[in-house]
């Protein structure tokens, strides 16, 4: 029963862990950082709010008013720049939300797909201590998931990723745990993944349904264990246009189907139990 057994990546139950491919952080680089007692009063986050900069200790972190914080580093665009920024609107914020790459733009779509509650691009500036001296770095995004659950974040190809790198993901990381939240550094995606979220985020925003197509394929599908993506919609009333309908009803999880796959008319899909 593939509903059940054999699928790789439930689309309904998945979280975003599932999903990414992470950085791993070597022990010998977090032996590089100056812990030690009080380093939570020693190590600082610098804010934005109406343009000035704030400074709090990592240990008061959690006071921190963050959802009237702006952006600690701007997004700019010029000509032969190296990356790609832009804004991605997120359904589930409401709101466009800056980039400064196609890997970044990656991440905001599989944060919408986990219906972020909000995301923070740039959120802060963290100094911290290694042996060498201070450091300092700016995390890509800070989201806030389903639940409250707090989840910082750098983006950065495995391939990219220098020794530097490493120390300020190491202090991110450390910085995020002290606070009580999740970090990833997201190199890259399980396979066919992002092609999935894809096709499934063109019709992620609401959709008029005089015809009740979406009440036919939640029907339709829950009548038997999986169905064959094609059956399903041909067996709707006016199939063209439930295509549609189908896609919007496997991004808001009505519908499940297997991330780690292709997404076509032999996917198997089924219905989800609310």
């Amino acid at each position: 029963m593939e509903a059940q057994g054999c699928v790789r990546i439930r689309s309904d139950a998945c979280g975003l862990g599932e999903l990414v491919v992470p950085y791993p952080v070597a022990g010998r680089v977090r032996d590089g950082l100056v812990t030690g007692e009080s380093w939570t009063s020693r190590w600082s986050a610098t804010w934005r709010f109406d343009g000035d900069d704030v400074a709090w200790p990592v240990r008061n972190v959690t006071t921190v008013p963050m959802l009237s914080s702006e952006p600690v580093r701007r997004f700019t665009w010029r000509a032969r720049q190296r990356h790609r920024p832009g804004l991605q609107y997120i359904v589930s914020t409401g709101r466009h939300h800056g980039f400064e790459s196609l890997e970044e733009q990656r991440l905001l779509l599989a944060l919408d797909f986990m219906t972020a509650a909000e995301v923070l691009p740039q959120p802060f500036r963290l100094s911290f201590e290694h042996v060498g001296g201070r450091g300092e770095h700016k995390p890509d995004f800070l989201a806030i998931l389903p639940g409250g659950g707090l989840w910082l974040f750098d983006v950065r190809p495995g391939n990219l990723v220098r020794e530097a790198d490493e120390l300020k993901f190491a202090a991110a990381a450390e910085m995020a745990a002290a606070c009580g939240w999740r970090y990833t550094v997201v190199t890259g995606w399980r396979r066919h993944v992002q092609s999935v979220l894809d096709q499934l985020s063109a019709q992620r925003r609401p959709l008029w349904d005089p015809l009740a197509l979406q009440e036919q394929l939640e029907g339709a599908a829950g009548l038997v264990p999986a169905i064959a993506f094609g059956d399903l919609v041909n067996g709707t009333s006016l199939p063209a246009v439930a295509r549609a309908h189908a896609l919007h009803l496997l991004w808001h999880r009505r519908l499940g189907v297997d991330l780690a796959r292709p997404l076509g008319d032999a996917s198997r899909v089924w219905r989800v139990k609310r």
